[in-house]
């Protein structure tokens, strides 16, 4: 006996596991159909996550229980399907026995639990691992972001952006060791990546899943989430949000990330622009440094051929060092294609992203 039902798309990931059970054959899903019919046809299937909210956590022991209130509280009010994923990142406190308590009492909770610290874009990684709605929002666990905005946050990210980043205009942070480093930093990553925003370090973000799914994210990359966005042709704006005073701990930065935020910064300039073209930044340095190093070459050849001596010229050593760094620079843009290549057909990934295909009907 063969059943055909008309699902929406969420609701048939949930009929998936429920019809093979009732017929024990396959099953063809033809067409869509609203909510309401899928609830009383199927009671049992839940319905479909529309909002992810993505919490990394690490040693805010104290903070949690307030931080789920809160959360609860502005989710509950919006009348949507929502789920609080909250990535415990090795935390050496009692977050996870938190956690574990509040799982048990709290239906929209989803707790994942990393077997050590693994960091902040790992955690938050894993976060968008576990979700399942189409729109995501992230924040911080120290109860500084307020929950209060998303609200806010979701509608912006409505009226067709792709991604929504807050801004803390009224920051309440020391002076001298957060907001002063933090707006140069500010300054010089829009300036690298080109795009233009007051306040890159604010976790609250809105984003669509679809955009999220483009990207993959390694080392300390979840600072340059818009700048990596932006690479996918995401629409991308700013909302300015409320900041509040720590209330419990201490902060988990230093001065000490100011390396690390160079170097990833490095990478994300060098991924806008040279990603799927390395040839065109390793190749044009290699020649340059051959066409000089040959150049000199010649001139040494000149003047050996009229009686000097350049055995112990420094040019000789330039002219030398030149052609061989030349060499091994077009051979890293040769190599550079051959992985780009790689990593691209490898997962089917192609170089460009559509946004949405228009065809034209008859009158």
């Amino acid at each position: 006996m063969a059943v055909m039902a008309s699902v929406s798309m969420p609701y048939g990931q949930a009929i998936s596991t429920l019809l093979p059970a009732i017929t024990g054959q396959k099953y063809v899903v033809l067409a869509e159909c609203s909510a309401a019919t899928m609830a009383v046809t199927f009671p049992n299937a839940s319905p479909a996550v529309t909002i992810s909210v993505v919490i990394p956590l690490f040693n805010e022991e104290e903070s949690l229980p307030l931080l789920v209130a809160q959360l609860l509280g502005t989710m509950r009010h919006l009348g949507e399907t929502f789920e609080l994923v909250l990535v415990d990142d090795g935390s050496s406190d009692g977050t996870a026995k938190v956690l574990t308590q509040l799982s048990e009492t709290t239906p929209e909770l989803v707790a994942v639990l990393l077997r050590r610290n693994y960091g902040q874009t790992a955690a938050m990684a894993a976060g968008f691992d576990a979700s399942k709605g189409e729109e995501i929002v992230t924040l911080d666990g120290d109860l500084q972001n307020d929950p209060a905005d998303i609200p806010l946050m979701l509608h912006k990210l409505r009226e067709g952006f792709d991604l929504v980043s807050g801004w803390r205009h009224q920051r309440q942070d020391a002076a001298l060791s957060r907001l002063l480093p933090s707006k140069l930093a500010n300054r010089l990553i829009a300036s690298v990546t080109d795009v233009r925003l007051h306040d890159y370090g604010c976790s609250l973000k809105a984003y669509r899943r679809e955009v999220l799914a483009d990207m993959n994210l390694y080392g300390e990359l979840h600072r340059f989430l818009p700048a990596l966005a932006s690479i996918e042709g995401a629409r991308i704006t700013e909302l300015k949000v409320n900041h509040q005073p720590r209330r419990y701990g201490k902060s988990k930065y230093g001065i000490d990330r100011t390396f690390r935020v160079l170097m990833d910064l490095l990478t994300v300039w060098f991924m806008k622009r040279f990603l799927t073209r390395p040839m065109h930044v390793f190749g044009f340095w290699g020649l340059l440094a051959i066409v000089a190093g040959s150049l000199m070459g010649l001139l040494l050849v000149a003047e050996k051929l009229l009686g000097n001596n350049i055995a112990n010229r420094p040019l000789l050593t330039l002219c030398v060092l030149l052609l061989l760094a030349g060499v091994q620079l077009f051979c890293f843009g040769l190599l550079g294609e051959l992985m780009m290549r790689t990593y691209h057909e490898s997962q089917g990934r192609p170089i460009y992203r559509i946004r949405a295909t228009l065809r034209g009907s008859a009158a």
